[in-house]
């Protein structure tokens, strides 16, 4: 049994990571903080949680205290892990972090997309980018591993065999992608009230969205060069949940896509290649950590188009975490994250 802390505890990934860790047999959260609500049982703030964690209450971060724990996740706003990573590495804790900051291996390109200097440039070459079906045995000996972010996760995984496997033109990518409305965070903000996002869908970022210098980096990496991506995230009314839709032009004649796909994710626990013709939704993955990906090439012409669902909370943040943490410390990869998907 390990021990381990919460920083940020109140958002919607602190409280996803609450629950799926309620069900780890491995694992025992010791502390979660927020300055805001020190001193509040967990129970009281989240009811779902009862019987779960019922003597456990937000404290104030305490260096001491989390440096004591085998490992400490951070569901924070960018910028907060920076200031407290270092120290808590420096006390021989593990940190996996949720939010962007050790994402991007280019503190200036960090700097530039989130309007701050990058906090800790000294721990970007340490850091692991923890997409478990890339990085895999980069993750098992890291301190500190890098969560992806919910979209760059599902267009990371959808293109993933048709860049390696080099059969498209990586310069013309097009990933169109919907969110539901706790992509947002649980901030109180206009545009996620139920009488603002109900009814309705937009696209948002179009001319430059923060995930996708992440997403290019991503991709790139797969394909031993620069890419060139169009990435148009939307705002759609439901909870949770992504829908990427991807497209991709052939640069030479495939061999069979829907082997290609099957191959590449045989072994992988938390992706599931659809039978051939399916069309995957959203709520076939609402609280799993599963991306479930199909492809299809339309009327057998030039074009793939690859669509892939997560849970932006799950497969897209908090279970996504907990994978990672499960290879960090030797456990079975789905520990804590085996249940199916809740339906309806």
């Amino acid at each position: 049994m390990i021990k381990v802390g919460i920083v940020g505890g109140t958002g919607y990934t602190g409280v996803e990571l609450l629950r799926l860790l309620a069900q780890h047999p491995q694992v025992s959260v010791a502390a979660i903080t927020s300055r805001s609500e020190a001193g509040v049982k967990v129970s009281d703030m989240y009811p779902n949680l009862r019987g779960h964690y019922d003597t456990l209450a937000f404290s104030e971060p305490d260096a001491d205290q989390l440096g004591s724990l085998d490992a400490v996740f951070f569901a924070t706003p960018h910028g907060v892990a920076h200031a407290l990573a270092g120290e808590l590495l420096n006390k021989g804790t593990r940190v996996i972090d949720l939010s962007a900051d050790f994402r991007l291996r280019d503190a200036d390109e960090w700097a530039a997309w989130y309007a701050q200097p990058h906090g800790a440039p000294a721990l970007l070459e340490e850091a692991v980018y923890g997409l478990p079906e890339l990085h895999r045995e980069r993750i098992k000996t890291a301190r500190l591993v890098a969560v992806p972010g919910c979209y760059p996760t599902a267009v990371q995984l959808g293109y993933l065999p048709l860049l390696e496997a080099g059969l498209v033109d990586a310069g013309r990518l097009i990933a169109d992608c919907k969110s539901g409305v706790t992509g947002a965070g649980r901030g109180a903000k206009v545009g996620s009230l139920l009488a603002e996002a109900s009814e309705s869908m937009k696209a948002y970022g179009a001319s430059g969205h923060r995930h996708l210098p992440e997403i290019r980096q991503g991709l790139s990496d797969m394909h031993s060069a620069p890419v060139g991506l169009t990435f148009v995230p939307h705002l759609t009314p439901m909870i949770r949940g992504i829908h990427a839709t991807l497209y991709a032009t052939l640069s030479k004649a495939p061999d069979d896509l829907q082997a290609l796909f099957e191959r590449r994710f045989a072994n992988e626990p938390c992706v599931d290649v659809m039978p051939a013709g399916s069309h995957p939704e959203t709520r076939s993955v609402k609280g799993i950590n599963t991306c479930r990906l199909a492809v299809h090439r339309p009327e057998n012409g030039d074009t793939v188009v690859v669509l892939s669902v997560i849970d932006n909370l799950v497969k897209g943040a908090s279970g996504q975490a907990i994978q990672n943490l499960n290879l960090m410390f030797g456990f079975d990869e789905t520990a804590g994250l085996s249940a199916p998907a809740v339906m309806p």
